[in-house]
């Protein structure tokens, strides 16, 4: 009879486990879609700011040489990126606008191109997408951490290796979008 409570008592043991870390694995899946879907969307709006920089080229060619370089800076965002990652990515979108805003505001038929009109119009849309994309993987990380750190769920995550998730901060001094006018 001890036999099978302690056969019992391991098998439920073994069902919890397994249990738990299906579900860590399918948060830290969460996670890593989550921040795959920020990368897609800041590939888009990279996409805009290189066709910005195309049209800038015939107002002023420094400009424009300037543009490129900060656009060379860009780098892959996907499921296996870490939050600073997404942060260094942000931050050279954000040089390539201020940069882009800079010529825009020195060559006022630039401002009223159509094209440049229309694909500002995308940047702000990609601007918006980045951001539920960020709200999206910081809700992610909030249910993985939740999952590495309580009990009984912590004992499975730190028996399989699982960690917690850094959030993605907003940057500092960035409280809204830049003025795209």
């Amino acid at each position: 009879m001890t036999i099978i409570i302690v056969i019992a008592i391991v098998l439920l043991i073994a069902l919890w486990l397994i249990s738990a870390q299906r579900k860590l694995v399918n948060a830290e899946e969460l996670c890593k879609n989550a921040l795959s879907q920020i990368g897609v969307q800041q590939n888009s709006r990279w996409d805009a700011l290189t066709a910005l920089a195309e049209l800038t080229k015939g107002y002023s060619e420094h400009e424009y040489k300037t543009l490129m370089d900060v656009i060379g800076r860009r780098s892959a965002v996907g499921r296996n990126s870490s939050a600073a990652d997404v942060q260094a990515q942000e931050e050279n979108i954000t040089a390539a606008l201020r940069q882009i805003n800079v010529v825009a505001e020195q060559y006022p038929d630039l401002k009223a191109n159509e094209t440049y009109i229309r694909t500002m119009d995308s940047v702000n849309t990609y601007e918006n997408q980045v951001r539920l994309s960020r709200m999206a993987y910081n809700d992610s990380v909030t249910r993985m951490n939740r999952m590495v750190r309580q009990f009984p769920d912590s004992i499975a995550a730190s028996i399989f290796h699982f960690s917690e998730r850094d959030y993605l901060a907003e940057p500092s001094g960035k409280t809204e979008m830049p003025s795209m006018k």
